[in-house]
């Protein structure tokens, strides 16, 4: 046993191989970390783990993270001298129908783009790597020759040695009772030992994480679920560098193990394990086997693999995996607790994001940020909702469930809804909203006409939802269009301070006069984008704040916390009070006007101005802003009045072409106008001058910011990437993940893609890249193509909006 340190500057809870990463990354740091496991280490649900270690994900930065792993892995037994059982023998993907085949030639597209070697294979190439297998069904199949797969427990103790050798202590049998806090500030543990004191808290503590972290007010979203494989005795002519095998039509994978195989699966009815309580001991633990859950997987895997009839079942293994609602891992600083980190929640996944994630957290738990933007894994994605467990029970639910069906471009859940729904709800529901859900919130995505299949119909090939979008696009930007947008989440920034401290938070300038609105980003000491918002002065003392919905806790969080200590400034989260209509199109304006005596000329009220006008008796904040690139404003109401003027609205909008519309159709404009969306188009790894909003950049003032040093020292350097749209003709698909060659060099890949209905056109956004340095005429000098689904394909360029209104252009 090691003594317990009196102190230490970070501690670690859990010894599985999340925790274990994180301690070896931070003691590598230098940094002075103490690892504590409640048992022994990987005894949680760690040790009885698959052990497949594939890397492509959607997201280009979760992809870097899995293959940081790998790197990690070839390197960590001669580092240690522990064995890890690392052997990257590559992983098969099979495709058993049309779909699925172009869903994995799409998944080949995005890996190109990444930077990663992935090929398409026919059947009988297939079962030339995996010829144990029938590929009777076998449409093609796709092959990543660096994944691999590992031992769980060994490569744990082979970071956990790594983490000593460089000076963290791990102790074990040491449970952690509860959390000291001070004022909001961590100041130890209690153990069952004995105290240490702490600076900053670490919990990676797997399925016990949830309950834990609840203790200090800190919500986990994540649910323990059943996860039964087998492992067969050893089956006659196995080759030993068999690859892995993914199988998703049949719901199974596959790995060689000691000359048998591991097969399991993801049925599409989990079994959630208990009710978030954990048994008392319960380590090195594994449940009873579910023979007849099971043997659904079983009769698909013997379809695909007919030595499984004949092989001897060496050991059956069924224990708890933490599931999320998203089948996303969850990292980061807890917005509720400074200095309370967290990174559990790994879907099963967490011998491939072990090396990574911890990488990652421990860059976190130093530095205070991510090293690159891991926005699909911050825990400040979560919202509302995801405090009740039963709607995290629900979703997870379905989530697991989905882990190997076809991931549909623009599907929906279904599980928990409805959850947050706006005044509007029904009304909209009985006009034929077909409604997609965000952070629990019920939005409408489009709108299905009397006689039309008012529900998705999902496919790689256009949708049934195309010709509604287009209807209300087409009235967007010939009539008017009306979007009930209240699920927006919106803040008050108020006090005698809230000027000096949102100065110094926004890069751009706000402080402009009562009634002015500012669009602007929010930027980290690198100048990357941390939030893209606007931003409406009220009064003097006061700022009203309104972004996006997914990114209502992440915004929250990032100006509640770049509030320069000692300045007098509350922030409040004020969504719910407001209902939020939008207006827009080239009658926008009459019709608004025949609901108001307010003054809406262009001199009385121009654009990025706010007033407060009178609706059927509603006091409503008008925003003179848009999305979608046409004459329109926000109606922010209070949610009490949302029906009068919504009914208003539509009454004196009949004559004029007024027609409901739904966020599909704003992807659709905005794609047009070459508006960036955050999460997609701009984020923590992109800049002001990269993503062409250089111009929203308080630089020339003078005025102190955070990350002005950052901005004027790329501005005078230049930049490596410059966010572009491009277009391709009609009947080119794009969803975004597509690759992008410039004079037949990789250069990067679509973070947008979508249909532009004026232009007629295929629509994409990306960054193009270039190490040494791009400009507006390397960009527009190029011939670009296109990777879709591994064909490539021309396309044009363009640095300028595609469609502008006001200048009566459309570039195709």
């Amino acid at each position: 046993m090691t003594d317990l340190p009196g102190t230490s500057k970070i501690i670690i809870i859990g010894g599985g191989i999340i925790g274990c990463s994180t301690a070896y990354h931070l003691a590598k740091m230098g940094l002075e970390v103490t690892l504590l496991e409640r048992k022994k280490l990987t005894s949680g649900t760690t040790f009885h783990a698959a052990g497949l270690v594939g890397q492509l994900r959607t997201s280009a930065n979760i992809t870097q993270l899995l293959g940081y792993s790998v790197d990690l892995y070839k390197r960590l037994e001669a580092e240690t001298g522990q064995a890890t059982g690392w052997k990257m023998n590559g992983g098969l993907r099979l495709a058993c129908n049309a779909e699925r085949w172009t869903e994995v030639k799409r998944q080949a597209t995005t890996a190109h783009s990444f930077g990663l070697d992935m090929h398409l294979l026919t059947p009988q190439e297939a079962f030339d790597l995996w010829p144990i297998m029938a590929i009777d069904d076998l449409v093609g199949a796709a092959f990543l020759p660096t994944d691999g797969q590992a031992n769980p427990s060994d490569i744990t103790l082979s970071l956990a040695k790594g983490a000593r050798m460089a000076g963290a202590h791990i102790i074990e049998d040491c449970k952690v009772l509860s959390v000291e806090i001070d004022r909001g500030i961590i100041t130890g543990v209690v153990t069952e030992q004995g105290r240490i004191g702490c600076e900053k808290l670490v919990c990676c503590a797997g399925q016990w994480t949830r309950n834990f972290a609840a203790t200090v007010g800190v919500n986990v979203p994540l649910v323990p679920v059943e996860h039964q494989y087998l492992i067969t005795e050893r089956i006659e002519g196995l080759p030993a560098n068999l690859p892995t095998l993914r199988d998703p039509d049949r719901l199974t994978y596959y790995k060689e193990e000691v000359g048998g195989l591991v097969m399991g699966g993801y049925e599409p009815n989990p079994i959630l394990w208990r009710d978030g309580t954990i048994p008392q001991g319960f380590h090195y633990t594994l449940l009873e086997n579910r023979l007849d859950h099971f043997e659904p997987l079983m009769e698909l895997a013997l379809g695909r693999v007919p030595a499984l009839e004949t092989a001897g079942i060496k050991q059956m293994i069924n224990g708890p995996e933490s599931f999320t609602p998203d089948g996303m891992f969850i990292l980061g600083e807890a917005p509720e607790l400074r200095n309370f980190f967290v990174g559990a929640g790994f879907n099963a996944f967490g011998i491939a994001s072990g090396g990574g994630a911890g990488m990652a957290l421990a860059e976190w738990v130093a530095k205070g940020e991510a090293p690159f933007d891991l926005w699909p894994a911050d825990i400040r994605r979560f919202g509302r909702p995801h405090f009740d467990t039963d709607w995290i029970r629900a979703r997870t639910y379905e989530a697991y469930g989905k882990h190997y069906t076809m991931a549909w471009p623009g599907e929906e859940h279904h599980s928990a809804r409805p959850s947050r729904r706006s005044p509007l709800y029904d009304t909209l529901l009985a006009a034929g909203a077909v409604f997609g859900e965000k952070l629990g919130w019920e939005r409408p995505n489009w709108f299905a006409a009397p006689g039309e299949l008012a529900q998705d119909v999902y496919t790689y090939q256009r949708p049934n939802w195309h010709s509604a979008v287009a209807r209300e696009h087409q009235a967007g930007r010939r009539t008017a269009m009306l979007i009930d947008q209240s699920s927006f989440a919106k803040f008050t920034l108020k006090g005698p301070d809230a000027c000096a401290a949102l100065q110094w938070i926004a890069a751009a300038n706000v402080d402009r006069p009562a009634g002015s609105l500012i669009y602007t980003q929010m930027l980290n000491d690198k100048a990357g984008i941390e939030c893209d918002l606007t931003v409406t002065r009220i009064a003097e003392d006061e700022y009203y704040i309104t972004t996006g919905t997914g990114f209502a806790t992440h915004d929250f969080d990032w100006i509640a916390r770049n509030i320069p200590a000692g300045m007098n400034a509350q922030l409040v989260d004020v969504t719910s009070g407001y209902a939020v209509l939008s207006l827009m199109g080239p009658e926008a304006r009459r019709i608004l006007q025949a609901v108001t005596r307010a003054d809406l000329s262009n001199t009385a009220f121009p654009f990025a101005t706010a007033r407060t006008i009178g609706i059927a008796g509603a006091p409503v904040r008008a925003l003179r802003v848009t999305y979608v690139g046409e004459l329109g404003w926000e109606l922010h109401i209070p949610t009490e009045y949302a029906h009068t003027v919504y009914a208003a609205l539509h009454s004196a909008g009949a004559a004029h072409g007024l027609v409901n519309a739904g966020y599909r159709a704003i992807e659709s404009m905005r794609l047009e106008k070459g508006y960036r969306a955050w999460g997609a188009d701009i984020g923590p790894d992109h800049t002001p001058d990269e993503a062409g909003l250089g111009w929203a950049v308080k630089l020339k003032s003078g005025i102190p910011f955070r990350g002005r040093a950052s901005v004027a020292a790329q501005r005078a350097n230049g930049v490596k990437k410059l966010l572009a749209s491009f277009t391709a003709a009609p009947g080119v698909i794009l969803y975004g993940r597509e690759t992008i060659y410039r004079d037949g060099v990789r250069v990067g890949w679509l973070s947008s893609g979508g249909y532009g209905h004026t232009l007629g056109l295929s629509i994409g956004m990306g960054y193009v890249r270039h190490a040494a340095g791009v400009t507006p005429d390397h960009v527009l000098s190029g011939q670009y193509e296109l990777e879709v689904a591994g064909e490539r394909l021309p396309c044009t360029v363009s640095l300028s909006p595609l469609y502008d209104p006001h200048m009566a252009r459309v570039k195709g």
